[in-house]
């Protein structure tokens, strides 16, 4: 796993961590929301992390577009679909988003280097 991706993943599980063992019940309900929206249902999961990804690029956070990411690439989308789901939001969400979109094709770039 290439550096980048480890450290993110290594930050994200550590304070989710905490905060989860603040036990928030409205944080921990959310949490629990945001797992299980993204199980496959009438949608697959495929189709809605590529939802979830031009979400987090319009809204531009790169945290979320990084977990997208991923999680698009564990699911085995390849290298266009993901592309032309990054064309779209960028076309939603402008010209302010091609800061984010860079930063998504490093990452998605660090993502590939694991193979």
């Amino acid at each position: 796993m290439s550096d980048k991706v480890e450290a993110f993943n290594a930050y994200r599980e550590k304070m989710n961590a905490k905060i989860l063992d603040d036990n928030n019940k409205v944080i921990k309900r959310i949490f629990n929301l945001d797992t299980n929206a993204f199980k496959a249902g009438a949608l697959d999961v495929k189709t809605k992390e590529l939802l979830g990804l031009v979400a987090s690029l319009v809204l531009r956070c790169d945290d979320c577009v990084k977990y997208h990411l991923e999680t698009c690439y564990k699911e085995g989308l390849t290298k266009e679909e993901v592309n032309e789901t990054l064309s779209i939001a960028t076309l939603i969400g402008g010209t302010i988003v091609i800061p984010h979109l860079r930063r998504a094709f490093e990452f998605w770039e660090e993502l590939e280097s694991q193979d």
